[in-house]
Parts: structure tokens; C-alpha cells; sequence
């Protein structure tokens, strides 16, 4: 699979960047906090839509949303 990046890809390409691949690595999905670490990775990518963006990931990565657990 290509190295996808923000901007190279398709919705769902970038959700698994973000969440299984090497983005969800950088973010460490279910260690204290991932979510603080998406929303500073993605910001630059999506300015004052990054916290909601984060939330939706962090429900498919962990099954839950942040701070519900």
C-alpha cells in the first residue's frame, strides 16, 4: 500500500492513514494522550475542524469516544 498523506488520497484512504497506518502510528491510538496528539498532527491540515475530525477517528481506533472511557 502507497504511503498515503493528508491530501493524497481518497475519505477512506486517509481514515486508515490516520487510524491504522502510519498516521494512526504517530497518534499511538488507546495511549493516554491520542487524542491531544491528532489534533495537533491534523490542524495544519484542517484549521478549527481537527477536534471533531479527531473524535470520529478516535471512536474507530478505540471503539469509544475520548474521555468516555
Amino acid at each position: 500500500m502507497a504511503d498515503l498523506r493528508p491530501g493524497d488520497g481518497n475519505a477512506e484512504e486517509l481514515r486508515r492513514y490516520w487510524t491504522t497506518g502510519k498516521g494512526g502510528l504517530k497518534i499511538r491510538w488507546g495511549t493516554p494522550g491520542d487524542f491531544d496528539r491528532c489534533v495537533r498532527h491534523l490542524t495544519k491540515y484542517m484549521p478549527g475542524r481537527a477536534e471533531g475530525y479527531c473524535s470520529n477517528l478516535h471512536l474507530r481506533a478505540t471503539g469509544h469516544r475520548p474521555g468516555k472511557h
